[in-house]
């Protein structure tokens, strides 16, 4: 008999669960919750508050406080809502997410990318890639704010077809009514959707797409391809009359389901090349921060050709490019090249690992840009940097004896000097 079950709790819930989920969170960092508490707060009193998770989950009597609203500019226009759980919020998240990834993980469609492990969106970019080679045409779909229209009930069949475990659907139908606490103090009741940002919202997402999407095309439209992350699905066709029939039967089932397709987001994309031609208005289509578009293109041999090939898209450059901007490199004076190396490398890096993989040469002006505002640190640092030939003299200097100072300066070392 298990430990939990001898210590009277309604359900067994084995304390290294709550362990191992508390590694998680504690890996992933994040923000506090709507209670102030940081990780490093909780952590003063580790043992006692994850024994206080432990035997609240145990006995049933575990309630979710509220999710705090935080609001996120989307580049398009609009905000984002994500809900920031409390630090043992997300614990109690995590335990029974592992749960139900363990028991659903197996079952997922292999088209499914997101969230998953061994699998990224930058799988899903590559798939895509080669299938937009093969077929004609793409149904890009968007639905419509999908993770606050989440149909409560549905959701909670899909997890219950999905595990045993009593605590488990007890707890998910409880998150899910856990209200959002907004900026102004106000609580706001749920009886739909569930918060991005939480810890379980991920692997309910996958749930609740995996019968309503993805089982549901292999039945009805068994052969056609696509590629799903989360919320994010491209369907591809052979022709245009299908990719239309394609946009009508799936936006009829997401109606049947609770969701809806964007009517000016989802649309039918020609993938025109210089070998493919056909008279249609729209031949372009972004897809995880990527855009999918004709382009010239050179070949192994060294030729150029017109291909329909991904590439960072211009949303995310131009977010790239604030959060650059809002650097202020030219007022940081007080530091050093490697201190200013420390903290930007990697976050350089990553920009360069996830949009540098595809066509790394959408990438360059935005690196240029940032040798640009380093050159003008400089300038504004050494008194001496004044004419354009000493800045070309130091950068030279600075690029070839210590190349690999900057994660970017292996793609690229150019910047532009006005004035």
């Amino acid at each position: 008999m298990s430990s939990s079950l001898l210590a009277g709790k309604a359900f067994d819930i084995p304390k290294r669960e709550v362990w191992a989920a508390y590694l998680k969170v504690r890996a992933n960092k994040g923000a506090p919750g709507i209670d102030g508490q940081s990780l490093d707060a909780f952590d003063e009193d580790l043992k006692g508050n994850l024994y206080k998770i432990w035997n609240r989950m145990s006995s049933g009597s575990y309630f979710p406080p509220p999710v705090r609203a935080v609001e996120i500019p989307k580049a398009t226009g609009g905000v984002r809502t994500l809900g920031v759980p409390t630090v043992a919020d997300r614990i109690a998240q995590t335990v029974v997410a592992s749960r139900l990834e363990a028991v659903a993980e197996p079952k997922f469609h292999p088209d499914s990318y997101g969230y998953r492990p061994g699998r990224s969106a930058l799988n899903a970019v590559a798939v895509t890639r080669g299938r937009c080679w093969r077929k004609d045409w793409v149904l890009d779909m968007d639905i419509r704010a999908f993770f606050d229209s989440v149909d409560h009930e549905l959701l909670i069949k899909a997890v219950e077809a999905n595990t045993d475990a009593a605590w488990v659907v007890l707890y998910v139908k409880r998150w899910l009514v856990a209200p959002l606490a907004r900026p102004d103090g106000t609580l706001q009741a749920r009886d739909r959707g569930t918060p991005q940002g939480s810890a379980v919202s991920p692997v309910l997402a996958n749930l609740f797409l995996h019968y309503a999407f993805d089982m549901w095309m292999a039945r009805t439209h068994p052969g056609v391809l696509f590629a799903r992350y989360v919320d994010d699905v491209v369907v591809h066709a052979a022709s245009k009359k299908e990719a239309e029939a394609l946009q009508a039967s799936i936006s009829a089932r997401m109606v049947s389901v609770g969701l809806e397709l964007h009517p000016g987001k989802t649309r039918i994309v020609f993938c025109q090349d210089g070998q493919r031609r056909a008279k249609h208005h729209q031949v372009s289509f972004t897809f995880l921060g990527y855009d999918f578009r004709p382009r010239l293109t050179r070949a192994k041999a060294g030729n150029l050709f017109y291909g329909f090939t991904p590439e960072v898209s211009r949303a995310a450059l131009i977010e790239m490019g604030r959060r650059v901007r809002g650097w202020r490199l030219h007022r940081q004076t007080g530091a050093t090249l490697a201190d200013l190396a420390r903290w930007m490398n990697p976050i350089i890096r990553g920009w360069m690992n996830y949009y540098g993989r595809f066509r790394r040469s959408g990438l360059y002006r935005l690196l240029i840009r940032i040798n640009t505002y380093l050159v003008r640190w400089a300038r504004r640092k050494y008194k001496g940097l004044r004419s354009h030939k000493s800045v070309k003299a130091w950068w030279e200097r600075i690029t070839t004896g210590y190349p690999n100072a900057f994660a970017h300066w292996t793609w690229q070392r150019s910047y532009l000097l006005a004035g």
